[in-house]
């Protein structure tokens, strides 16, 4: 047995350590991920009020910058039974929207492109036969499509690279035999890098406009902050704001139908192969999101039975069944530490639901430097959740195939489109390239959705309808002495749950359950003495390594599932000393 380690796991958010078993052949028998820093938020909300519970946990990613915001204000109102306007409703839908289709551009571009794309290979890039590739591969586009164009980008690489300054393609492992696109292609999706660049930071305006900045836009328990207004001037929302927020949902609807999905599809057809590289466990989760219409006429709680992505569980591929999830049965949700640095109070080996979780840190593991994990012991500062005790992978792939499964028609026809364009079954999507390509397919559902929520938005301010938010239960006075809620909502990178307890107005426990949790958590035993391996290790069992000096089979199925690990919120030195502690008023 050989063991090939990749640490740490970079073009992702936070540290992850993969620590790869490989059999004489170079291919993989057993994986083990970990996260090698600790989260702890958990431990801050302690004691804290619920109301502001969302400006902390916004805090636990620098990625998706909304997204934990939106689960804590929908805990709290979910204990208190607190009803939202419908304009809130909407925003919030379109915030989200938002961050969806930035971040998986900036996944593909930026964090996993480069895993298919040789970008040192462009310098060899014909940029006559580039601009033909563009005309071909998206034949609409009408700019950026000149063979002066690509001549121009392949200067601005060609001056990276002789500088020896190439910054974040430093490291790349360029000329690696399993790089398969030619140079033109190679061109065409490094010029495309470049502009997505300049796109995501146009998109981000939507943030500004309804939460008054991006990164970390403004929420509230109730609604939103942001104050609507017929007469231009009054507040950022106002008919030049609203037609600002038209144009960038324009803007991100043309990027996606004419650079990001052709780019998909055209890099796909060089990597058959993939479609059959990477699956994970083969069950599927989905919290649901994006509530379509809510109960009445008047305030409204959160409609769960009518979401764009519907909740529900997925076993063993059979989209023909899909089972019922309660969030706040004990017996459905589950946290297991046995394979990672925390103690529960009742026992290691003992499931925990997260009303009742607890965030005990105890680090166990070998003291910096070192060469490898006891990965049959603790090894991870990722918890393991399992619905009813069954590892599930959470993501782009879940929400698409829950889509595709309940009959949503866009949905069916984008995939059926992309797999007979690409001659592909439909489990081709259980795979590495599939994970991918289902990203890019859930970014152009979502895109087009959000025109639908923008019209939805004029027509309520045109009627005079301008509440966004509700003061009813604001007061703490108006709360019983102890309440408990679950917050949800599905993150560009999968479901995502947040559990508050509430006692005399403060929080008494707080767990957030991120999706990188579902998909990065460590092996587990069941009752019956079976190994339940997480998603991130399943799929990577089986691949055969080139090159394990270089390894990036691996790399290109863990960037599948864009890895999001917390921020960690302490530093400690070599031996284990804390350097500094900030304490939070």
């Amino acid at each position: 047995m050989n063991k090939v380690v990749v640490d740490p796991v970079t073009r992702i958010e936070g540290h992850l350590r993969i620590e790869a078993e490989t059999d004489g052949s170079g291919i993989i028998t057993r994986a083990s991920s970990s996260g090698t820093m600790l989260r702890g938020i958990e431990v801050i909300m302690q004691d804290r009020d619920p109301r502001d519970a969302w400006a902390f946990t916004q805090r636990i990613c620098g990625v998706c910058t909304s997204s934990h915001s939106i689960a804590a204000v929908r805990a709290v109102e979910d204990a208190l039974q607190y009803p939202i306007p419908e304009n809130a409703r909407i925003i919030r839908n379109l915030i989200n929207g938002a961050q969806y289709v930035h971040d998986h551009v900036v996944h593909f571009y930026h964090l996993h492109a480069l895993d298919w794309v040789d970008v040192v290979s462009a310098l060899k890039a014909d940029p006559t036969v580039t601009a033909e590739a563009q005309k071909c591969i998206s034949p609409n586009r009408t700019e950026n499509i000149s063979a002066a164009y690509f001549s121009e980008v392949q200067t601005k690489l060609k001056n990276f690279v002789e500088s020896g300054q190439l910054g974040i393609f430093k490291n790349g492992y360029w000329g690696h035999p399993e790089y398969k696109l030619p140079p033109e292609i190679n061109l065409l999706a490094f010029a495309h890098y470049l502009e997505a660049l300049g796109w995501q930071r146009s998109i981000a305006r939507l943030h500004a406009v309804f939460g008054g900045r991006n990164p970390h836009p403004n929420f509230v328990v109730g609604g939103v902050p942001c104050a609507i207004s017929n007469e231009e001037g009054d507040t950022r929302i106002d008919g030049e704001g609203l037609s600002l927020v038209g144009e960038l949902i324009r803007e991100v609807q043309t990027f996606i139908d004419q650079v990001y999905l052709p780019d998909t599809l055209a890099i796909a057809r060089f990597y058959p192969e993939w479609f059959k590289k990477g699956e994970g466990v083969g069950n599927f989760l989905t919290f649901g999101d994006f509530p379509l219409t809510t109960p009445s006429a008047g305030d409204h709680l959160l409609d769960t039975d009518n979401l764009l992505i519907p909740r529900g569980i997925i076993l063993d591929r059979d989209l023909t069944t899909i089972h019922p999830l309660d969030l706040n049965d004990p017996e459905q949700i589950q946290e297991l530490v046995s394979h990672s640095w925390y103690d529960y109070s009742v026992g290691k080996d003992t499931p925990l639901h997260p009303y009742d979780g607890e965030t005990n840190p105890n680090y166990t593991g070998p003291q910096p430097p070192f060469d490898y994990l006891d990965v049959d012991g603790s090894y991870s500062w990722i918890k393991s959740p399992r619905w009813r005790g069954k590892a599930m992978e959470v993501g782009p792939l879940s929400h698409v195939l829950m889509l595709f499964a309940t009959g949503h028609e866009a949905t069916q026809e984008l995939v059926n489109s992309s797999l007979r364009d690409l001659k592909l079954p439909l489990n081709a999507l259980y795979s590495t390239m599939g994970r991918t390509a289902a990203r890019t397919l859930e970014a152009k559902i979502i895109a087009d959705e959000m025109y639908g929520w923008y019209d939805q938005l004029n027509d309520n301010i045109q009627s005079g309808d301008l509440r966004v938010h509700n003061d009813e239960f604001f007061d703490p006075a108006t709360w019983p002495a102890q309440a408990r809620g679950a917050g949800f909502l599905e993150a560009p990178r999968g479901a995502l749950g947040h559990w508050i307890v509430i006692e005399d107005g403060k929080t008494a426990n707080y767990q957030a359950v991120v999706p990188t949790t579902w998909n990065a958590g460590p092996r587990t035993t069941d009752a019956a003495g079976n190994e339940i391996t997480g998603p991130y290790d399943a799929a990577l069992a089986g691949h055969s390594l080139h090159d394990p000096n270089q390894p990036l089979e691996i790399l290109r199925t863990i960037h599948s599932f864009d890895p999001c690990l917390g921020c960690a919120v302490h530093l400690v030195g070599p031996d284990g000393d804390e350097l500094i502690q900030v304490k939070v008023q």
